[in-house]
């Protein structure tokens, strides 16, 4: 299933939103707000992967929104206003919806996002390989990007930072980072216990942390990553387990 969050300062567009997800069986609603703020909320605690977003609304609108996070999920805008369409193709959004659409134009944009979606998610076998099991050099694993594949020392990662659907791969021996098209899952899953999930678009190397403030973890000078709610607990255990003093 697709997780979904729907985003309308209307009270009656935001209910046709989330009519109308409930309705395609592939997707399936995680949240749902009024406002960019309480939407920032959900996706601190909550699995996103599409958003379909209004863009006029106060405080903050929807394409501002948009390009303050740092990993945006797959979106669809929703508004009466044509002339955000263009803007809304430049922040790679799949689809534009303009109000008033039906059931059919939002299944047509529901397909779209599954399209997406597939691709992501397919993409992850293919896209990064560790060694097999058994064989002698664990300490490695291998990515593809820019048509290459790499070979990388896990011992070199410093942190790995999402973006919608690719990944940074930030490396202590080069100051640019890989970038690979790879789900934060399917690496975490392939990384050793000393890399740790603190946030839905961070992991850390642990033996790597300078300094713990308050809600975020300095890796290096340049690096100041935020906790998340979802991974605050987690995090703290394993700080308290090595924890020295008062």
């Amino acid at each position: 299933m697709i997780k979904c969050i729907a985003i309308d300062d209307e009270p009656l567009a935001l209910q046709q939103l989330v009519t109308y997800i409930s309705k395609i069986p592939f997707l399936s609603i995680v949240g749902q707000c009024q406002g960019a703020i309480e939407a920032k909320q959900i996706m601190e605690n909550e699995v996103v992967d599409a958003i379909f977003c209004d863009i006029n609304m106060p405080d903050i609108n929807g394409m501002d929104f948009v390009k303050s996070l740092a990993t945006p999920p797959i979106i669809v805008f929703t508004t009466a206003y044509s002339e955000y369409a263009v803007e809304g193709y430049k922040v790679d959004a799949v689809d534009y919806l303009l109000k008033p659409f039906g059931l059919d134009e939002f299944q047509r944009a529901a397909n779209k996002v599954k399209r997406v979606y597939e691709q992501i998610n397919d993409s992850d076998s293919s896209s990064a390989q560790s060694v097999s099991e058994g064989s002698e050099d664990a300490s490695t694993l291998f990515f593809k990007t820019e048509h290459r594949i790499v070979k990388v020392d896990i011992a070199d990662i410093l942190y790995v930072e999402g973006m919608s659907e690719y990944m940074k791969i930030h490396l202590i021996s080069q100051p640019k980072p890989l970038i690979v098209l790879l789900s934060m899952k399917k690496l975490e899953e392939r990384l050793p216990a000393n890399f740790m999930r603190i946030h839905r678009s961070y992991i850390i190397n642990l033996d790597k942390i300078i300094e713990v403030n308050k809600n975020r973890v300095i890796i290096d000078k340049d690096a100041y990553l935020p906790i998340g709610d979802l991974y605050r607990d987690t995090f703290n255990n394993y700080l308290n387990t090595r924890f020295l003093g008062k």
